[in-house]
């Protein structure tokens, strides 16, 4: 009896594993390897072994490759291949901290079950390309850290999954689209810093309740108290370095309200007593405007005095000025 249960343990583990890597999976990385000239960042992409367990970032599900992953191969160059969109049962997508130029290929839209694209720290350029918006699963999108030109993409309000759109550091021009008032889905966080965005807000983003929205280094102008509201539960508002010019103490914040930053801007009035109710974690309102004393409680006596300098006539501790 022994003999024979010893026996079916070793024919059971003889057995090819059902989930051993797929072959066109296989296949297709090979090529990836070949379109990067073979190199040694690859070396562990041997076509003897099994990519599914012993390929450099590479993860798979039921042997079917659902995670690439390349970062800091700061010496790769070159284009993202077209075979990317032939990994089928890709999840994740990751080629970052390298030096890919070109565009994102629309061999993409074929990666219907993709969630997370990370295309940070690269050279990539051109417009966003338009076809993303047929990538339904997509939950977050990092391009940060390119030279992508041209406007922010108004079809980003029709991917009804999209939680986070990062663009940041980029050379992106014109206006927030209208249609930013308005999205299928949640309403995503939105990282546009450092880019060369102009124009006003949409006054139609008023309804939207953006968890986090960060603007800073750009060229906006007028209102931006939209982004406001006592039942907002935004977390983090950064609209600093910009032309921005509106009435503060009108502001209504949000309790969860947590990172604040409206700095080198042309924004007016004093600062509402609410602000005191608020557990704030960053705080800086400096080079504006701002007038009157600075209210006392909550946080606001724990941040610097370089985070209230250079307002028109703000007074009142952490500042040396007495009122």
């Amino acid at each position: 009896m022994k003999l024979l249960l010893c026996l079916s343990i070793f024919f059971i583990s003889s057995l090819p594993s059902s989930y051993s890597c797929n072959s066109k999976d296989k296949n297709t990385l090979l090529q990836i390897k070949k379109h990067f000239n073979n190199t040694e960042f690859l070396s562990s992409w041997d076509p003897q072994t099994d990519c599914c367990t012993s390929w450099t970032g590479i993860e798979c599900t039921n042997g079917r490759v659902t995670l690439f992953s390349m970062a800091n191969y700061r010496t790769l160059y070159g284009q993202i291949p077209d075979q990317i969109g032939d990994l089928l049962e890709l999840r994740t997508l990751e080629m970052s901290h390298m030096k890919l130029t070109g565009n994102i290929p629309r061999t993409i839209t074929k990666l219907k079950h993709l969630v997370f694209i990370f295309l940070l720290w690269n050279k990539l350029s051109g417009p966003i390309p338009d076809y993303i918006s047929e990538l339904k699963s997509v939950t977050f999108l990092d391009i940060s850290f390119n030279k992508f030109t041209g406007p922010i993409p108004g079809w980003l309000t029709q991917m009804p999954k999209l939680q986070t759109f990062q663009a940041d550091n980029n050379s992106l021009t014109g206006p927030v689209p209208n249609s930013f008032g308005s999205f299928v889905g949640s309403v995503p966080n939105l990282f546009l810093k450092n880019n060369k965005l102009s124009g006003k807000i949409p006054e139609s983003l008023s309804k939207m309740d953006f968890q986090a929205v960060v603007l800073k280094g750009n060229g906006f102008t007028g209102d931006g108290s939209m982004f406001f509201g006592g039942n907002k539960r935004t977390v983090q508002v950064d609209l600093s370095r910009n032309l921005f010019e509106f009435d503060l103490s009108k502001i209504k914040f949000g309790k969860s309200l947590a990172m604040l930053d409206l700095s080198h801007n042309r924004i007016f009035g004093t600062l509402p007593r609410e602000l005191t109710q608020l557990h704030l974690e960053r705080f800086n309102i400096s080079y504006n405007r701002l007038c009157g004393k600075i209210p006392r409680g909550g946080q606001l006596q724990t941040f610097k005095s370089y985070e209230f300098a250079e307002n028109r006539c703000l007074c009142g501790s952490p500042l040396k000025k007495a009122c």
